[in-house]
């Protein structure tokens, strides 16, 4: 079957006309099933996974794949980029789609575009959705006859040539998609059963830095949701040099030397990613973490005078993470959390608690929450000692875990605030039930 590359961002974004659009929806409701219907295999890059990693992978596809739909909402620049990349070398069959209400800018705006309602909740809207899957699929089978000249440069400058593209690097091109697919399937049942049985599919990889980068994040991530920490540094310290110092393997591979009590490492490796790439709420939300623990570690110890420094720096770290992006509650409820447990309480917090609280009720209004979002809506009711909404935060919660991390850090947030709130008298026992109720998932 023929393969059709989709160009489009990743997961819920907000556009510049404040708009939020549920891309992951968009794939699976409009775009997979119209390419479906065309009689066409969808790929979708996952290279976003990797902070933006533009990889061989996405490359191929763009010259490859024989068809491609380009979602244009938001202007998102990788996808004008992956769309500049697919005209210059294809003079036809790239089918682009925007949701209604957004402006194309100029150089793409005489292009014949397919566009979409979206919903209250992000979603497309239910309304015109099979009406608009037809008519995506009708462009692509229109393709298909090589009727459809789509790219600008083939249209005006007809003495602009057409590169030869090597159908057998094509044919191998399709069977590594069906190869990475593949592997794919094996972790995703192997992440059920054990660390033993990841490490037997990396085993069969061969080397690291030759695999398909998707696959590899794949198996890092797959390695951390086993909390296999030190098995996730040495596969990181594998990875091609690209892959492994982009973004998100540099913050996992702090996360995990600070699981494998490499405190100063994973220190010294956020903050050189801060230095060269810029502050982020997820590069500060785990040095905030990194923090968090020595602070914990020098109470055990009984050093009162270091604790309160490194809880110092904790807070300032989770709040620098909150303003690089407000809409990211995660550092902002732990930097809430931090100044409850403060000696004394950090009277910033009060006025803090209704911007966090506003933030992930925001996110989750959106239609696509986690179980981040509830998990921050269960701490914020613990601080403010709401058994109504901490027991509604926690079923919550409890239905949309997804990895036993989660809870298990969640439940360490919340013995915190309990052993803050004993020591002034102010413990209520539903509080415990809450943290045991965690913890035992945790375990599962």
């Amino acid at each position: 079957m023929q393969l059709c590359f989709v160009l489009m961002p990743f997961g819920i974004k907000t556009g510049p006309d404040g708009r939020t659009i549920n891309f992951d929806t968009v794939y699976e409701q409009l775009i997979k099933p119209a390419i479906a219907a065309a009689g066409l295999e969808p790929i979708r890059a996952d290279h976003e996974e990797a902070g933006g990693f533009i990889q061989k992978p996405m490359f191929e596809a763009l010259l490859l794949c024989e068809f491609a739909v380009a979602d244009l909402s938001n202007a998102n620049p990788n996808v004008f980029y992956e769309l500049g990349i697919r005209h210059a070398v294809r003079p036809w069959s790239t089918v682009p789609i925007m949701a209604e209400g957004g402006r194309l800018p100029i150089d793409v705006d005489a292009l014949k575009t397919v566009f979409y309602q979206i919903g209250s909740n992000g979603a497309p809207s239910p309304d015109k959705l099979e009406t608009t899957r037809n008519v995506i699929a009708g462009m692509l089978r229109e393709a298909k006859s090589g009727s459809l000249k789509d790219s600008p440069i083939y249209q005006l400058i007809d003495y602009y040539p057409q590169p030869q593209l090597d159908h057998e690097k094509a044919d191998i091109f399709r069977n590594r998609v069906k190869y990475s697919r593949e592997v794919k399937d094996k972790l995703a049942e192997a992440r059920q059963q054990s660390v033993e049985a990841l490490a037997s599919v990396e085993e069969h990889l061969g080397s690291i830095e030759d695999v398909e980068s998707g696959v590899v994040i794949d198996l890092m991530l797959s390695y951390r949701s086993r909390k296999a920490f030190s098995q996730m540094i040495q596969l990181i310290e594998k990875m091609s040099p690209a892959l492994r110092q982009t973004v998100m393997v540099q913050e996992q591979y702090a996360l995990a030397l600070n699981r494998e009590k490499q405190p100063d490492k994973a220190e010294s490796v956020l903050l050189e990613l801060i230095k060269k790439r810029g502050p982020t709420s997820e590069t500060y939300g785990i040095l905030g973490r990194v923090y968090k623990d020595q602070w914990e570690a020098a109470l055990k110890a009984g050093d009162e005078f270091l604790a309160q420094g490194i809880l110092d720096k904790a807070i300032e770290a989770y709040l620098k993470g909150f303003e690089a992006d407000w809409r990211d509650a995660y550092p902002g409820v732990n930097a809430v959390t931090l100044m409850e447990l403060h000696d004394p309480p950090d009277p910033r917090r009060m006025d803090l608690i209704p911007v966090v609280r506003y933030s992930v009720e925001r996110r989750i209004s959106k239609g696509a929450p986690d179980y981040w979002d509830y998990a921050t809506l269960l701490e914020l009711a613990m601080l403010a000692s709401d058994q109504q909404k901490a027991f509604a935060a926690l079923s919550s919660s409890l239905a949309a875990i997804r990895e036993i991390f989660e809870p298990d850090t969640t439940a360490r947030n919340l013995r915190l605030i309990v052993e803050a709130k004993g020591k002034r008298g102010e413990l209520q026992p539903w509080m415990e039930k809450v943290v045991e109720k965690l913890a035992e998932r945790a375990k599962a």
